[in-house]
């Protein structure tokens, strides 16, 4: 079990990486994943997702600490655990980000991460259904494309939004992301098209590629100080896997930090309170931890029966969709229920976007984990640019464990001001005449909140997180940095973390794409290494 590159984890990050270093038929590859293989037909039917939100099949499902800043309350962290990752689990929108958020990475010491450094690597990756252009590409592994049968409700947020006084865009990863309207999601002829769809799929008949599921990884082996390998536990046996060139961490904001410490690699008071033997010291590991806090209304519409809900004629509506999904590929499941959105600025003072809006086809409460009869819609707003740090920790060196998630919600005063300001911008849109007319009726929980102070209070009594997590291996320069700009962890050769726990700073947007950009970028920096190396 010897490979090249070693990859632990088989997400959105880690299919790229073994699909584009498997290109090179000299070089043999190991894919590690946890989590089974993506067969179910809940990850290829797009509205399943619904359906995987409620149960572990293909979720981790870690909770966080109690959250101050939500009244003491558990945040919900779901992440996948299945080939594809998050990106097999996730809603499917395809958002980049703005340009100063990696202008801004460049700028804080990381050469080569600038806008028009990433750019590039974003249009490599796709493959846009509306056709190439300056911003978009065809050809790529990653299929995006406008939903292929709307509910026919969701223009009606789009009309309230430009009644509300804010500009209609036609494309959020075009020359400007302000405004309203449609998602692009990941979808391909009717199904998901997660990561390891694009990525892995293709690459599944090469030799010099091996994908192992159902196999935790419990620590990267160090020889020398060097990586060398990974211990994994797979069938109730314990498997060394070895690395010749790199080990490659790509499991995540939550679990990359968690298996560098459980390895000895990161904060010497964390790894002591532990008990476990340290390797080398990177007090980074863990910090930064930040991540899109958001919040929900809820709008009971009873008789507008399009939307998704429980009711007899809501099951016999799915009942016939389900057949039209096998037959062609087309009708409600093909839904991302998140079916349109916009990034607006809270104040005229703000130079982009600050809040970030998504309008949801049906009654979506407790991360849609909690079963509630009727029909009706829904609209998240979440905070694009939080303040707010908090920190990812052991609960014990027990690699079986759970991490132990601080995200530290709402620490930081500004955030939650603009998330108040983002509630008030998000129900002026929601009772604009177009959707008025719709006959919805917000529910009590959050319709009784009319001052700030009342939104404050429903924002702490029900926010939490729009499943973003990032910042954990942060990337730069300085001494607590986890890795430098090439994403080589600090101190340690032959070991690189490869996912969103690289980020400095979150991206102005949903994760996924920007996610596979890394990816796709960090796999050219590793062959350009090794051809350095040689």
């Amino acid at each position: 079990m010897e490979f090249d590159y070693l990859v632990i984890g088989g997400g959105s990050a880690g299919s790229v990486l073994a699909g584009r270093l498997s290109e090179d038929v000299n070089c043999r590859v190991g894919l590690v994943e946890a989590g089974p293989a993506d067969k179910s037909v809940l990850i290829h039917c797009p509205a399943g997702l619904a359906i995987l939100a409620k149960n572990g099949q293909a979720n981790w499902g870690f909770e966080t600490v109690p959250q101050r800043g939500l009244n003491g309350r558990r945040g919900y962290q779901p992440r996948g655990k299945v080939l594809g990752g998050s990106s097999s689990v996730n809603a499917m929108i395809y958002i980049r980000g703005q340009r100063e958020d990696y202008d801004h990475w460049a700028d804080a010491g990381n050469p080569g991460w600038a806008y028009s450094d990433v750019l590039p690597y974003f249009l490599r990756s796709e493959h846009n259904e509306r056709g190439a252009s300056a911003w978009h590409a065809t050809g790529g592994p990653l299929n995006v494309m406008d939903l292929r049968s709307p509910n026919r409700h969701t223009p009606a947020f789009i009309q309230a939004g430009v009644q509300a006084g804010f500009p209609l865009n036609a494309d959020f990863n075009g020359a400007t992301q302000e405004g309203i309207g449609h998602y692009q999601v990941t979808h391909r002829n009717g199904e998901r098209c997660s990561a390891a769809k694009a990525y892995l799929a293709p690459a599944s008949g090469r030799p010099n590629l091996e994908v192992i599921t159902g196999a935790h990884a419990l620590r990267v082996v160090l020889e020398g100080g060097r990586a060398t390998g990974v211990e994994v536990l797979r069938g109730g046996q314990r498997v060394m896997l070895k690395a010749r060139r790199e080990v490659l961490l790509a499991a995540g904001a939550l679990q990359s930090p968690q298996l560098l410490m459980l390895s000895g690699i990161g904060p010497v008071d964390e790894l002591k309170r532990n008990g476990i033997a340290i390797q080398h010291a990177l007090e980074g590991v863990g910090r930064n931890l930040h991540d899109h806090v958001d919040v929900v209304q809820v709008v009971d519409a009873p008789h507008q029966k399009d939307f998704f809900g429980l009711s007899i004629s809501g099951a016999a509506s799915v009942w016939r969709a389900l057949g039209q999904w096998r037959k062609q590929r087309t009708g409600m499941l093909t839904t991302n229920f998140a079916e349109a959105g916009a990034f607006l600025r809270t104040a005229p003072d703000e130079v982009t976007p600050d809040v970030q809006l998504h309008f949801v086809i049906g009654k979506l409460i407790d991360h849609g984990r909690k079963t509630v009869f009727g029909h009706g819609y829904s609209c998240h707003v979440c905070l694009l640019q939080p303040k707010s740090r908090g920190r990812l920790t052991l609960r014990s060196a027990d690699p079986m464990a759970p991490p132990q998630i601080d995200p530290n919600f709402l620490a930081d005063d500004d955030d939650t001001a603009r998330l108040v300001r983002g509630f008030k911008l998000m129900r002026r849109i929601l009772e604009q005449p177009a959707m008025a007319a719709l006959g919805g009726r917000e529910l009590a929980a959050s319709a009784a909140a009319r001052s700030d102070s009342e939104i404050e209070a429903f924002i702490r009594g029900h926010a939490d997180t729009i499943y973003h997590p990032v910042g954990t291996c942060r990337m730069g320069a300085d001494a607590d940095a986890v890795v430098d700009s090439r994403l080589r962890v600090r101190g340690v050769p032959g070991l690189r973390v490869v996912d969103a726990s690289i980020m400095p700073r979150i991206v102005s947007g949903n994760t996924n794409a920007p996610t596979i950009m890394i990816a796709e970028k960090a796999a050219d920096m590793i062959r350009e290494d090794a051809r350095s190396a040689s």
